[in-house]
């Protein structure tokens, strides 16, 4: 596990005023890379925790993902085959990329810990920016 993946579970898993939602956490490790204070991003990813907040949408990790590939790949030309390849790599790895869904919500079976989505989101990132 890379230092950003480690980094990224240990903020997700603070309490308090100090927790991070799954989008904030994978977010926030690219900091540097995208020039991005660590606030600034964890008050934009506010609202993708938790499937955008009822579960029922894009898991909160591959929302911080695409974020983050949008500022750090962007230059005026779309991105969608990127943002494409990165959601089909995640969605593979996990087994899908709705929050419910992954979380087993209706079926009784997880598919993939939140933590583990957090880290498949990093590493995805890592191997594409």
């Amino acid at each position: 596990m890379s230092e950003k993946q480690e980094r990224a579970v240990e903020l997700k898993n603070r309490t308090g005023d100090a927790h991070y939602n799954c989008c904030q956490s994978v977010a926030c490790v690219f900091s540097d890379e995208t020039g991005i204070d660590e606030m600034t991003l964890k008050r934009i990813g506010a609202g993708f925790g938790l499937g955008m907040g009822g579960m029922e949408g894009t898991c909160g990790a591959l929302c911080g993902a695409e974020m983050v590939l949008g500022l750090m790949k962007y230059n005026g030309k779309p991105i969608r085959d990127n943002a494409k390849e990165l959601h089909k790599k995640f969605t593979e790895i996990c087994g899908a990329s709705i929050c419910r869904e992954i979380k087993g919500v209706g079926t009784g079976k997880m598919l993939c810990s939140c933590d583990d989505c957090v880290r498949n989101a990093v590493a995805i990132l890592e191997q594409t920016v």
